[in-house]
């Protein structure tokens, strides 16, 4: 399948060139944002010489970098800007294994290493210089079945650590027996941004071995304020990214949002085929360019970027924007049909009875905005069925079995998170689950199906567990 290649754009791997960003969505304006980082050059830059121009040239190549060049596991951003309105172009000396455009095609399981050496040839009028990369692409892993889930999750502002990255492991194949991992401590600890994390979403990349961790910069166990946080609240994601599930990157502080959005709520992650990258999307809201203080009354929308390497990413966009606030969205698929659960953030009332609750949507198109609606009021208590009083943070995924689907909902204020099932996610009929054993207090998370090796290499890293 041909993929295009990405635009530059936010995030942290992005030129210190500022971004001007002009597209307007849903009658809000979306401003600019300067996105930055650099590394030092690698290796000598050829094609320099003492003047103005040659000088923003080598600048410009030096600011230059590839993400995880010695194990090169999926595609990569490979930017055609540069700083001071250079050009960049890209020559491979293995185009099957990585191409100018950054599409890589990994050599098959029980292969070698390929070694690859790609070169950025910079470009201001007449001045240019070039930049060699060494790039090492290991073979494809060996698919397995998967035996059981991970399920990581933070607890609440209740304690002061409660707002870090929780792991629990299953008991087996038991998509609803946990035992808590790492003695019911926290696995990653924030220190960046806020100095907390919320709502940990966790994804596997299509190669199988190689896993993103991204979660909400914020911290209320200090006595933030809801509304302050949704206004001048942290505009970045937090990323941890491992090829293992126990070993773990250095947390990365990227930026995602422009500077009219108040705050990035819930940032979940899923890999779109069609252009070969990931579709980040989250809950922000968003101001008039002319209120630089955020003084006017708004609601969140959900709003998406796309990225192959969680460094750099696209000028971010509006996704869904019903009006009225709508926070976290997580999708699954099936035979070709996204299917979207939200949490409509309104106020429970007559006029608004399914607020609190989640609504599910379907489409053809992962980043589409014209989502058909399925069901509305996900987990509320109908009659003699039982249910949850309130609902956020829906998690989402098939049975390793691939008899039924599960959706975790958070009881916020309640009991954390229930579970319920579905055998047909068409139908948007989810009945509660029986005889569970959950963590203990697990709030806005995810769980991820995992192999018996991982089962077994989380639970030997952490400890056992204990159980919820």
């Amino acid at each position: 399948m041909a993929r295009r290649p990405l635009p530059t754009g936010f995030g942290a791997a992005s030129s210190r060139a500022a971004l001007a960003l002009s597209l307007v969505l849903g009658g809000v304006s979306l401003a600019p944002l300067e996105s930055g980082a650099a590394s030092p050059p690698s290796t000598p830059l050829t094609g320099v010489n003492d003047t103005a121009g040659e000088r923003r040239v080598a600048e410009a190549a030096a600011a230059l970098r590839v993400p995880d060049a010695g194990d090169v596991r999926g595609d990569i951003t490979l930017p055609r800007r540069g700083a001071h309105g250079t050009t960049v172009s890209w020559r491979s000396d293995e185009s099957r294994v990585v191409n100018p455009a950054g599409e890589v095609n990994r050599p098959e399981h029980g292969a070698d290493p390929v070694s690859v050496e790609l070169t950025a040839t910079v470009r201001l009028g007449p001045h240019r210089a070039e930049r060699r990369f060494r790039l090492t692409v290991p073979p494809l892993p060996e698919r397995k079945p998967e035996k059981g889930y991970l399920f990581t999750y933070f607890t609440g502002a209740g304690t002061a650590d409660g707002e870090q990255v929780h792991f629990a492991a299953s008991r087996g194949d038991d998509a609803l027996a946990w035992d808590e991992l790492n003695g019911g401590e926290p696995v990653l600890t924030s220190t960046e941004g806020e100095g907390g994390v919320r709502d940990p979403f966790i994804i596997r990349s299509p190669e199988g071995d190689k896993f993103y961790l991204i979660a909400t910069d914020l911290r209320m166990h200090d006595g933030g304020n809801w509304d302050e946080v949704q206004r001048h609240g942290s505009r970045h994601i937090e990323v941890w990214e491992s090829t293992d599930l126990v070993h773990w990157s250095e947390q990365r502080h990227v930026r995602v949002a422009p500077d009219n959005a108040g705050n990035v709520w819930a940032p979940e992650a899923y890999y779109d085929e069609s252009i070969g990258a990931y579709v980040v999307f989250w809950a922000s809201k968003l101001y008039d360019t002319d209120d630089p203080d955020h003084s006017e009354d708004t609601h969140n929308r959900m709003m998406y970027a796309t990225t192959r390497d969680f460094h750099s990413f696209s000028e971010p966009r509006i996704w869904k924007d019903p009006g009225h606030s709508v926070i976290d969205s997580t999708v699954v698929s099936e035979d070709g049909t996204y299917y979207r659960f939200t949490k409509d953030e309104r106020a429970n009332s007559d006029t608004a009875p399914c607020g609190k609750y989640i609504t599910e949507e379907k489409s053809q198109n992962l980043r589409g905005t014209d989502y058909t609606f399925v069901a509305d009021c996900i987990g509320k208590a109908e009659g003699t069925e039982p249910g949850i009083s309130r609902g956020e943070g829906p998690t989402v995924f098939e049975s390793n079995a691939g008899d039924k689907w599960y959706m975790f909902i958070d009881e916020f204020g309640g009991r954390g998170y229930v579970p319920f099932e579905t055998t047909d996610l068409d139908s948007g009929e989810w009945t509660m689950s029986e005889n569970y054993d959950l963590p203990d207090s697990p709030r806005h998370g995810t769980v991820l199906p995992v192999t018996a090796d991982e089962l077994h290499r989380l639970r030997a890293e952490y400890g056992s567990g204990t159980s919820g």
